[in-house]
């Protein structure tokens, strides 16, 4: 019903309550984020994660939408009566309507299921960036990203490939900077235009497919392989 598993080697960051009712995904969100250093806390069901957030101090709620007994929009609208603490909803379909009545709710941020833990950690990086913004960050940010014979400047904003100059726009020049900083990993297009374009991802918006297409290209004429920068349908994009 309710456990607190927490790894105690790592720094205390904060209180993390997960409500899912998967409990293989519960038990993987609870072991990455006492990796990452936060206590964590768990609930299975709607009724008993509604009494434990609005009866415990957290400083983020990961809130499932689907709960048996109280369903997750329900739970948020009753959390927000009596307290403002963070929430990230976990969605099982990437519906707008879905996320826009999350997000009406009163809900900081919204996660398409599946999700990659890359990306959910960056979320909640976010939210609570938001929510403490008189703290320092906890994170250094790199000035220089390096990928084989690709190199980034953050502060000059200038990409070279074996020393050649790439010329993008600010908005690709960003958009590149994260998925190199993630290399690898695969990154939703939802995530991508909230992070680089600062709007909600629509599926009739070809933007983010044109700034990606004109990246490949510019690369490329330089001698950058061309599925270094991948579409995965339904799913993204990611660089190798």
């Amino acid at each position: 019903m309710l456990a607190a598993p927490s790894d105690r080697r790592c720094a205390h960051l904060g209180q993390i309550l997960v409500i899912e009712d998967d409990q293989l995904l519960c038990s993987q969100l609870c072991r990455l984020l006492s990796h990452q250093g936060y206590l964590t806390r768990y609930c299975h069901d709607g009724e008993s994660g509604l009494q434990v957030a609005l009866s415990e101090p957290h400083d983020l709620v990961l809130l499932d939408v689907k709960l048996p007994g109280l369903n997750g929009f329900s739970l948020l609208r009753r959390l927000r009566e009596q307290r403002q603490t963070p929430v990230i909803m976990l969605t099982a379909s990437g519906a707008e309507e879905e996320r826009i009545r999350g997000l009406r709710h009163g809900a900081d941020d919204y996660l398409a299921k599946p999700f990659n833990m890359t990306e959910l950690q960056l979320r909640i990086d976010a939210v609570l960036r938001r929510a403490r913004p008189h703290e320092p960050q906890r994170r250094e940010t790199p000035q220089r990203l390096h990928a084989d014979s690709l190199q980034l400047d953050r502060v000059s904003q200038e990409v070279r490939v074996a020393g050649q100059l790439v010329e993008l726009t600010p908005i690709q020049f960003r958009l590149l900077w994260l998925l190199v900083e993630q290399r690898g990993e695969v990154l939703s297009k939802p995530y991508l235009y909230r992070s680089v374009l600062e709007r909600d991802y629509s599926r009739y918006d070809r933007s983010l497919d044109m700034h990606i297409s004109r990246i490949r290209r510019r690369l490329g004429e330089v001698g950058l392989a061309a599925d270094q920068l991948q579409t995965l349908h339904g799913r993204g994009y990611q660089f190798l």
